[in-house]
């Protein structure tokens, strides 16, 4: 039998109701023993407020990754190479190893995308939605080609999780060259003035900071310095750009 480990052990609070509850009765139930799924937030069942676990992220991150893996109409076999490598990259070999599990069973399973990420903005914040769409660009860029459909269907993911545009497209331009790329990353015109750019890179490098993060777990702490390093690259660009 798999051991959840710390994909699912840290426990399951909000995503035990709602669209993603139904999606992690079937894969929890079919794949693993019921005795190894913590409930450590049963006020969820109540009604009450609920505080995310690492659980709670990583499953809804296998959910939306099973939904961009899916949005070409076909997941083929080199995809989930490619996902697998990306997965052991970020949350080591064991993590991929459990995570490919889950995503097996999820790929048969209908995944109602705006309903999940509905549920998903009501108990996830900011900089960890900011961190899920950074994720699902990884995961579409892992054989170093966006379909058409898979950017579709992140922008809607990004824009239903409450993501501003100016958000999605600098996380988009982390991974889809463009000539002004270290000003999207920004947020900036390229006719911003050098203290605009300042004061820009300060005030992103708070938002994309990777403590921002940290409560989910080292794992997706330091993926998520990945972020921030392209922030710092786009910086630097732009400095080297005007000899700032």
């Amino acid at each position: 039998m798999v051991k959840i480990g710390k994909w699912i052990g840290g426990g399951l609070g909000f995503t035990l109701g709602g669209p993603l509850g139904a999606l992690a009765g079937f894969v929890l139930g079919s794949v693993f023993d019921e005795a190894e799924v913590i409930l450590q937030n049963p006020e969820n069942i109540t009604g009450k407020k609920v505080q995310i676990t690492q659980g709670d992220y990583m499953f809804s991150l296998l959910v939306l990754v099973t939904a961009v893996l899916k949005a070409d109409g076909r997941i083929l076999r080199s995809e989930l190479n490619y996902v697998k490598g990306f997965l052991k990259q970020n949350f080591g070999t064991e993590g991929a190893k459990q995570a490919l599990v889950i995503l097996k069973d999820l790929t048969q399973q209908n995944i109602p995308v705006t309903d999940v990420c509905i549920q998903i903005r009501k108990y996830v914040d900011h900089s960890s939605r900011l961190q899920l769409v950074h994720f699902l660009f990884g995961i579409a860029n892992a054989d170093g080609v966006l379909h058409p459909e898979e950017l579709k269907l992140i922008r809607h993911i990004s824009a239903t999780l409450g993501i501003s545009d100016a958000d999605y497209n600098s996380i988009e331009a982390m991974f889809v060259p463009k000539t002004d790329w270290a000003y999207h990353i920004l947020e900036i015109q390229e006719q911003a003035t050098n203290e605009e750019i300042k004061k820009a890179y300060r005030k992103m490098a708070l938002k994309y900071h990777p403590d921002k993060v940290s409560y989910l777990g080292e794992d997706v702490q330091k993926a998520a310095n990945e972020k921030f390093q392209k922030l710092n690259e786009a910086y630097q660009a732009i400095c080297k750009e005007r000899g700032i």
